[in-house]
């Protein structure tokens, strides 16, 4: 083994004066990494302090622009108002009112026709219900007219009666001789006649009576017929 030399051993190492040149740019590189993160960190911090009150402050305008819009909307009615002439709102409000009077006439109208309807129908069903209380008064009264002579009071009170019915619409029918019609005819008897060619009326029993296309009560007659 050889001998150890202190002298050649101390010679090898390095200088301090080199070993602190070597560590200081690396303690540079540490710092100058460290120094970068940091600006980078607050660059960053910046720019996303940045980023929240631009957000919000679009948030903000986009909520005012609807709430404006809405208010628009809601306003739009007023301002068209607002754009009329006094003459052009009074104009507008003159046909308004002419609108609302001519709903108003169109209804009272119908209510009119409606009322004069009703009117109608109870005046006839009034009509009605007296004809059928006189009905065998008014038999009576063309029995003797047929099998007997009346004198000049009697006549003239019977030919009032005739006169006032008449007057109410109602209308007596039923003659000897005139063609027979079911629909306003109550046979009570049929007859052959060697001398009919149709369905005659040969003897009116009770006279009928209508109001207008109503048959109030249809005469009962005696029908003459052909004989085949």
């Amino acid at each position: 083994m050889s001998d150890f030399n202190k002298d050649e051993y101390l010679n090898d190492l390095p200088d301090m004066d080199d070993l602190s040149g070597q560590a200081a740019p690396a303690a540079a590189s540490a710092d100058d990494g460290a120094s970068a993160d940091s600006a980078a960190a607050a660059a960053g911090a910046t720019q996303e302090g940045a980023a929240q009150p631009a957000a919000a402050q679009s948030q903000e305008n986009g909520d005012s622009a609807a709430a404006d819009g809405a208010d628009k909307a809601g306003a739009a009615d007023g301002k068209a108002d607002d754009t009329l002439t006094p003459l052009g709102q009074a104009k507008k409000e003159a046909a308004e009112y002419l609108e609302a009077l001519q709903r108003e006439r169109a209804e009272f109208i119908n209510f009119r026709n409606r009322a004069q309807k009703e009117q109608e129908r109870f005046r006839q069903h009034g009509i009605i219900d007296v004809l059928t209380a006189l009905l065998p008064a008014l038999d009576d009264i063309d029995r003797i007219r047929e099998h007997s002579e009346m004198d000049d009071s009697f006549k003239a009170v019977a030919n009032k009666i005739d006169k006032a019915f008449e007057k109410f619409g109602v209308e007596k029918f039923g003659e000897k001789g005139e063609d027979f019609d079911p629909t306003k005819h109550d046979a009570i008897l049929h007859k052959p006649d060697p001398n009919a060619e149709k369905e005659t009326v040969d003897t009116v029993v009770e006279a009928g009576y209508r109001i207008g296309d109503r048959v109030i009560r249809a005469a009962r007659v005696v029908v003459a017929s052909p004989q085949n």
